[in-house]
C-alpha cells in the first residue's frame, strides 16, 4: 500500500531498513490492521512475501486440513466426554502417536505406590486413611 517506499533509497535494501524496524512495523501494522488476515495472506502471497495467519483456538479446532493432518484430534474422556485438542505434529510412519486424554486424579496411584514404590497394602491403606493420598 505504500509503492513509493519501493524506488526510496531509505528503504530499498534490506541494510536500509535496519536501523528502522520500529517505523517499518508501525507501517506494516497500520496497513494489516485494516484488512481482515486472508486479505493480506493474500496479498502477501501474490507477492511471494512469506507469512502465515495467526489463527484463534476456533479457527484452529474448525480448520479441516488441521483436522485432516490429525494435527486436531478428539479425544474421549471418561468424566468430561469428548474434547478437541492438539495432535502430534510428528508423523512418523513407524512410530505412530495416540494421544488420549490426561489421567483422572490418582488413577495411577496403586501403581507407583504399589508398582513402583513396592508399599504394601497395610502401608497404602494407612496413607489412604491419614489423608495422604
Amino acid at each position: 500500500g505504500r509503492p513509493e517506499l519501493a524506488d526510496d533509497p531509505e528503504w530499498a535494501t534490506p541494510e536500509a531498513r535496519l536501523p528502522k524496524l520500529g517505523k517499518m512495523f508501525q507501517l506494516i501494522e497500520e496497513w494489516t490492521s485494516t484488512l481482515p488476515k486472508w486479505d493480506v495472506l493474500q496479498k502477501l502471497n501474490a507477492h511471494n512475501i512469506p507469512c502465515g495467519p495467526i489463527l484463534s483456538t476456533k479457527e484452529i479446532i474448525e480448520d479441516a486440513s488441521l483436522v485432516a493432518n490429525e494435527m486436531v484430534v478428539e479425544v474421549p474422556h471418561p468424566q468430561r466426554g469428548s474434547f478437541v485438542t492438539v495432535g502430534s505434529p510428528l508423523k512418523l510412519s513407524d512410530s505412530p502417536v495416540d494421544i488420549t486424554s490426561s489421567p483422572l486424579l490418582g488413577e495411577h496411584n496403586d501403581e507407583v505406590f504399589v508398582g513402583e514404590l513396592g508399599l504394601g497394602d497395610e502401608e497404602l491403606a494407612l496413607l489412604r486413611t491419614g489423608g495422604v493420598i
